[in-house]
């Protein structure tokens, strides 16, 4: 009976400490993303043009839904040289289904049109159009109970008399 206990107790430990390490993982995804929205509220806005505005589509599968993605090129000055982008956020442009929503981006943004743009000073040649959102800062904490719940399952199983 003592052998099965102990056998028990281990696989808790490490159930709770891989919850834990799960959570702790996405605690830092998310922490990662919030920190980077949230300095690229610092950088500076500055007048860009756009150089190309356009609908893209792929199908991955004869027998699949049409995708479809904002695809744009704008060009700017950043302190006396000239820099091109293609980002419309950090990540880029995203695939989506939705042709509606990608065709307001290009009506949004066309071509010969001037927009602001934000860029990076420490990399002026990365800027983008759109900041990313600061939401996962305030959802971080659900992450935070997976770390809390698989430590509290960890110790428990390791204390227990």
């Amino acid at each position: 009976m003592e052998r099965s206990s102990a056998a028990g107790r281990l696989y808790l430990v490490f159930i709770g400490l891989a919850t834990a390490l799960l959570g702790l993982l996405f605690v830092w995804l998310m922490g990662r993303s919030y920190l980077r929205a949230h300095a690229m509220r610092s950088w500076p806005e500055i007048p860009c043009v756009i150089l190309a505005s356009e609908l893209k589509e792929r199908r991955i599968d004869p027998n699949g839904a049409t995708e479809y993605q904002f695809g744009v090129q704008y060009g700017y000055d950043w302190q006396g040289q000239p820099f091109t982008g293609d980002h419309y956020t950090w990540r880029g442009s995203s695939w989506s289904s939705r042709k509606a929503q990608t065709e307001d981006l290009v009506k949004t943004y066309p071509t010969g049109s001037r927009q602001t743009c934000r860029v990076d000073p420490g990399n002026p040649s990365f800027a983008v159009l759109k900041m990313d959102s600061q939401a996962a800062g305030y959802s971080i904490w659900f992450p935070g109970l997976f770390v809390i719940g698989g430590l509290g399952i960890a110790g428990r199983a390791l204390f227990r008399k």
